[in-house]
């Protein structure tokens, strides 16, 4: 399966991420997620359960439920993301398609395949906190930190 850039994909590394960035005491609820992201809640519930599914977050039920990560934020990669991801769009896998020309199906399908594992190996290297570390040192809000300014 080749590797696209979608909504999807980018509105899952989004909530995963300030699920991680924004941890408190308390799981983080959709709502929250949805006014920090701006996700419209059409992508955002369907991604979060997908990535429960996948093993990246665990709903958490009740009044103060919500998401929270599955595991530590150092062995969750884009990677990990992605595939939870990509497993169920809806969108037909071109490279395994036998219709096409001689360049298409010899020469640009492995051309894509060739780049999108490239992709995917990158994306293996990045964690979640990496990303975190990139938005702490960008100097961007936590509510995590908010949270434990306010109980010391």
């Amino acid at each position: 399966m080749i590797l696209r850039l979608s909504k999807k994909l980018m509105f899952a590394i989004e909530a995963v991420l300030d699920i991680a960035y924004n941890v408190g005491a308390q799981p983080v609820q959709s709502g929250s997620i949805n006014e920090r992201q701006g996700i419209p809640r059409r992508y955002l519930e369907p991604v979060l359960q997908q990535l429960v599914r996948a093993d990246i977050l665990e709903g958490v039920r009740g009044p103060h439920g919500g998401y929270r990560l599955a595991k530590e934020r150092n062995r969750i990669t884009l990677a990990d993301i992605a595939k939870a991801v990509r497993s169920s769009e809806a969108s037909a896998d071109v490279a395994n398609d036998a219709a096409g020309s001689a360049l298409g199906t010899q020469i640009v399908r492995p051309l894509c395949l060739e780049l999108s594992g490239k992709w995917m190996s990158q994306l293996s290297t990045i964690t979640i906190e990496d990303l975190c570390s990139k938005a702490r040192e960008t100097g961007i809000e936590s509510e995590s930190a908010e949270l434990n300014e306010a109980v010391n």
